[in-house]
């Protein structure tokens, strides 16, 4: 009866251990919340610019489990000031590290109903989006290197 018991709770043991998942996993369940921009930088032509941290600025990007969400605004604005936000919204699809963004929604209405591919890498709580943004009607044609944190 006790090496039955035994069996019982090491059997229990074992069941009861997860997987540990590796560092750079993109799942959905690690994506979805929301993050910080705390780095950006876009690359055109070869000429590299940071555009990102912005004295005053702030911008998160927020994930479900089949949309997402930016809001990048001036957080010292006053009703005087001219206010600097753009948001926009869309579905993604999600395939190991490959991220495509459909943006349905944009302040930027000329950047709607486009498609961007990119890739997401996590590790830990920082989430790291490089890829292409290329809009040809508009002359877009750019890399971006976004970093975000969880919040």
């Amino acid at each position: 009866m006790k090496t039955i018991c035994t069996l019982l709770l090491s059997a229990m043991a074992l069941a009861s251990c997860q997987q540990k998942t590796n560092s750079t996993d993109t799942s959905d369940n690690q994506l979805i919340g929301t993050w910080k921009l705390v780095s950006s930088k876009v690359i055109t032509k070869g000429d590299t610019s940071e555009t990102f941290p912005v004295p005053n600025r702030e911008m998160i990007k927020m994930f479900t489990d089949k949309e997402f969400a930016f809001f990048n605004h001036n957080i010292r604005a006053t009703s005087k000031d001219s206010t600097v936000f753009s948001a926009g919204s869309g579905t993604y699809e999600l395939k190991g590290e490959e991220y495509t963004e459909h943006l349905t929604y944009c302040n930027y209405r000329e950047w709607e109903n486009h498609d961007f591919h990119f890739k997401l890498k996590l590790k830990n709580d920082t989430l790291i989006q490089t890829g292409v943004e290329k809009i040809d009607s508009l002359g877009i044609d750019q890399e971006i290197i976004e970093i975000y944190v969880k919040k």
